[in-house]
């Protein structure tokens, strides 16, 4: 019997766990984590015949006799930890959970969303408008199930995965039918080391796929056209050949999306605010379209969409005043698109485990429009400084949330404010242990405290 072992005992790792068990594989499962969190599911596992080790650190077996065939990581175990290099040096196959996935679902049409911004909204309209279709078509990956969970039920008719950096690089031979890059900056570089590689697994999902969709009004992925694929599909909020000498498949007109001269939706229709996200509808109905799904259908996935949590989520109105939760917004970029969207004079809430990258932009989107900056977190410090460089000195350290959201309260008193945002420009990993806990945090806190004022 062959033998594999699984590190993560997490919803993805849970789930490879299972469909190599069900395919005949001797499987361990282990975790760092403490035993009393991860007792429940450690009881059920070993029910099914897998071993589960608690409290242990993963290390490659020294005899190779001992014998180990495949390990199996989740999306955030490094892909060079110390002991997966060893791993791989002893021969021992090792693969992330989504090319574990790949292997079981290949036979099915995918279509893989990838990108530095952008893909968990491009990805749930996507399976919006296929489900409008009538198709069973889940989305899976950095957003709702596991991948690795929709190989233990029914087959669906089409996988929509959302793929970071992390899950792409461990997944060499996984070739979506539709593959689409929403979005391209630096990001992530404490794992990937520098922009280049960040970028070469990126682009390697798009090479792999047989229809490549890409934004061409991004313009770091504009710049890169010559070494796209021939068959790729461009999209454009300018019009069809604003970008020459790219032609455009999908753009927008009189306010209309078309695709290949064909008019599918209105703008208007996506209730969400911003530019970034008239984008995210352009890849979202070209998939669609590439995908053989009709206009009717396509119209009434993206009129019926109602948004994605965390990201430019509207929590309350109190007071005349917005509180958005932007809990996603982890790096510089997507903050700055999250400021630019919203109604000014904003307070904006930011901070958490601060990240590499370029803040220029936020900075100055910080200064155009935020009456105020309440610092939490670990970044909280570092943001003060970095304001204070810039000359912007309406800034507060709050360390935690509520005392955030408490203070905003005040500020809204004093001042005309339009908007109370919460856009960390940050990782979560200091305070909580994701950013849709950060969110829910700051959703429940906006709901007890400003119920009582």
């Amino acid at each position: 019997m062959k033998t594999a072992h699984v590190i993560g005992l997490g919803r993805s790792g849970i789930a490879a766990a299972r469909v190599l068990a069900h395919q005949g594989w001797q499987v361990t499962l282990s975790d760092r984590g403490d035993a009393e969190r991860h007792q429940a599911d450690a009881i059920a596992l070993q029910e099914e015949g897998i071993t589960v080790q608690l409290n242990h650190s993963f290390t490659p077996p020294s005899d190779r006799e001992q014998g180990l065939d495949l390990l199996v990581v989740s999306p955030g175990v490094p892909w060079d930890a110390p002991a997966l290099v060893a791993a791989r040096e002893q021969g021992i196959e090792t693969i992330g959970e989504m090319e574990l996935a790949w292997r079981s679902l290949s036979h099915l049409p995918w279509v893989g969303i990838t990108g530095t911004n952008g893909k968990t909204t491009t990805t749930a309209l996507v399976a919006a408008i296929f489900k409008a279709a009538g198709l069973r078509a889940p989305a899976c990956g950095n957003i709702g199930y596991a991948a690795c969970e929709l190989a233990l039920t029914e087959p669906p008719d089409w996988v929509i995965a959302e793929l970071s950096s992390y899950q792409i690089e461990a997944a060499p031979t996984l070739a979506p039918t539709i593959g689409v890059w929403t979005t391209f900056t630096p990001d992530h570089l404490n794992r990937h080391k520098t922009v280049e590689n960040y970028c070469k697994i990126k682009a390697s999902l798009l090479a792999r796929s047989q229809t490549p969709i890409i934004n061409g009004d991004d313009p770091a992925l504009r710049s890169k056209s010559t070494v796209h694929s021939p068959y790729s599909h461009w999209t454009s909020l300018k019009g069809q050949h604003a970008l020459a000498p790219i032609v455009a498949d999908t753009y927008v007109e009189n306010g209309w999306v078309y695709h290949q001269t064909e008019k599918i939706v209105e703008t208007k229709a996506l209730r969400m605010v911003g530019e970034h996200n008239q984008q995210n509808l352009l890849m979202a109905v070209a998939a669609a379209r590439l995908a053989g799904i009709e206009a009717s259908a396509i119209a009434q996935g993206v009129a019926t969409f109602p948004g994605v949590s965390h990201r430019l989520e509207h929590i309350c109105t109190w007071r005349g005043v917005d509180f958005i939760n932007d809990s996603k917004a982890t790096n510089y970029d997507a903050a700055e698109v999250g400021l630019r969207s919203v109604a000014s004079p904003t307070v904006l809430i930011a901070g958490g485990a601060p990240k590499d990258g370029d803040d220029t932009a936020w900075i100055k989107q910080i200064k155009a429009k935020a009456a105020a900056v309440l610092l939490v977190g670990e970044a909280a410090e570092l943001f003060a400084e970095r304001l204070a460089q810039s000359d912007y000195h309406s800034y507060e350290v709050m360390d935690t949330i509520d005392r955030a959201v408490n203070r905003s309260a005040d500020i809204c008193k004093e001042q005309p404010i339009k908007t109370v945002l919460l856009s960390p420009a940050c990782a979560s990993f200091d305070q909580y242990p994701n950013f849709e806990v950060r969110g829910d945090d700051f959703r429940q806190v906006c709901t007890k405290y400003l119920g009582e004022l």
